[in-house]
């Protein structure tokens, strides 16, 4: 559950009636839409708005006594508010969360000295003041919005995935498993770019995981259920005991790992080292990662993995790093995307378990058992590729909407038909901005979350790639 801190803004010239009613509004909208509210009784200050300094400083004490719980704030204002007070209390508070400004909207037939507003005002005013006090804040997609409708419930939904993603970023803590594989230059990314942003890359040699694995005996407890784990999870018709026990043991090592280090998401070498030395794939065990939330990435991309991780934390649903592969059929705002695969039970009309069809070609059917296959189900998507710019030394990535289609496509693989508008000029944009291959994708629409959130708030540049609108590159 996402918790806010809320601030009731209040000026003493203004009907300070409308900060009781509207506080009780703001609250049953916050608790019909499932979001915990930290806020100020309404016998510690008037009607638990801000309006002076003491009023400030006992809003800013409440939010540190719940530091760790809140993931950002919300600044209501039913009249014009109190611009001091509301800056002041985010300064004071230092939570260092994303901020929504929201107005109350007046009623065109109450504007007496009784009931008239002014938040259609006061909203400039606190953005006035919080641009001063160097505090980021977001807005509502409408200057003033009813907090009973559907458009400002749709933004308390996209704030809520917002503040999910900054506090995820913060403190990330993610694995490398293995070294780059020689031929994917594409993956390489800064270490020190990551970190300055809050994220921790912890690595691990792929023959310490190995040999962890090759230690684990038959009948360890965690082994035992692990293999119950995976035979749950898919179909392991026609799959060799012995790959599955590979597997198995591969799984508990890394899932030791994993909480030794307490890491959240990673990335696994795979391309070939794997099969050739230890006679299995990796992407089983990668796809009950993603599908738990715990995304993992192919081909040690880390920075690919970030952006599961970004999607993830936005719609709470598993995300997948996919290639940007085919063209469809000639048809410009089609395309096939594919891996071959670790992707997330979630994202398939039906799969199953079988062997990497391209891999084994060069070690062997016999040491490629554990992919992932099927078709992508249809439905929107949206996709998020995070990149580390080492020559500009800044983070950068792009982000965007399209759908997964119904087209039918005889291939192999994890794979799907997408539809993007405009697509030929994210192309090009990919391509001209030298960004990678892969990027990952989740089965909901949070693209503005997530401008929002790595834009205003980590300071990337970030590029939505939106239909006929005009290249958008902060």
């Amino acid at each position: 559950m996402t918790t806010l801190g809320l601030i009731i803004g209040n000026r003493g010239f203004f009907p300070a009636h409308l900060c009781e009613s509207g506080r009780r509004e703001i609250l049953r909208v916050l608790e019909q839409a499932g979001i915990k509210a930290v806020a100020l009784p309404p016998d510690a200050t008037k009607f638990g708005a801000v309006e002076s300094v003491a009023d400030s400083q006992k809003c800013a004490d409440l939010f540190k006594a719940h530091r760790d719980e809140i993931s950002g704030i919300l600044v209501t204002l039913p009249n014009f508010g109190d611009e001091r007070a509301v800056a002041n209390s985010l300064r004071w508070a230092d939570l260092n969360v994303p901020v929504l400004v929201h107005a109350f909207r007046d009623n065109a037939a109450k504007m007496t000295i009784r009931d008239r507003r002014d938040s259609f005002c006061g909203k400039m005013s606190v953005c006035n003041n919080l641009r001063q006090y160097r505090i980021a804040y977001s807005l509502t997609s409408l200057h003033t919005m009813d907090p009973d409708s559907a458009e400002f419930r749709a933004d308390l939904r996209r704030f809520a995935a917002t503040c999910n993603v900054v506090r995820r970023l913060k403190n990330a803590r993610i694995g490398a498993i293995g070294a780059r594989p020689a031929a994917f230059n594409t993956v390489r990314y800064s270490e020190k770019l990551l970190e300055a942003s809050g994220i921790t890359v912890e690595t691990l040699d792929l023959s310490e995981a190995l040999g962890w694995a090759r230690r684990t005996k038959d009948d360890d407890p965690q082994l035992v259920a692990k293999l119950g784990a995976i035979s749950n999870y898919t179909s392991v018709s026609g799959i060799p005991k012995e790959s599955l026990m590979k597997m198995g043991k591969l799984g508990v090592a890394i899932d030791r790992w994993m909480e030794d280090k307490r890491l959240s998401a990673t990335a696994i070498q795979c391309w070939t080292a794997l099969e050739e030395f230890y006679g299995v794939v990796p992407c089983t065990l990668m796809s009950m990662m993603s599908n738990n939330l715990l995304p993992s990435a192919c081909e040690t991309d880390i920075a690919g993995l970030l952006g599961m991780y970004v999607l993830q934390a936005a719609s709470g649903q598993p995300a997948a790093l996919l290639d940007w592969n085919n063209n469809f059929n000639g048809e410009p705002n089609k395309g096939v995307v594919f891996h071959c695969s670790n992707l997330p039970k979630a994202f398939f009309v039906e799969q199953k378990m079988d062997y990497q069809e391209i891999i084994a070609g060069t070690v062997g059917k016999e040491n490629t058992y554990g992919t992932i296959v099927g078709r992508i189900s249809p439905g929107p998507f949206t996709y998020c590729r995070v990149s580390t710019d080492d020559l500009t030394g800044k983070m950068v990535s792009y982000v965007g909407e399209g759908r997964f289609t119904e087209d039918k496509l005889d291939t192999f693989g994890g794979y799907g038909v997408i539809e993007v508008p405009d697509f030929q000029k994210l192309l090009r944009f990919i391509c001209k901005h030298g960004y990678e291959h892969h990027v990952a994708a989740t089965k909901a629409p949070v693209a503005d979350a997530i401008e929002d959130a790595l834009t205003t708030y980590l300071g990337w540049q970030v590029y939505h790639h939106e239909p006929n609108a005009a290249q958008n590159q902060k």
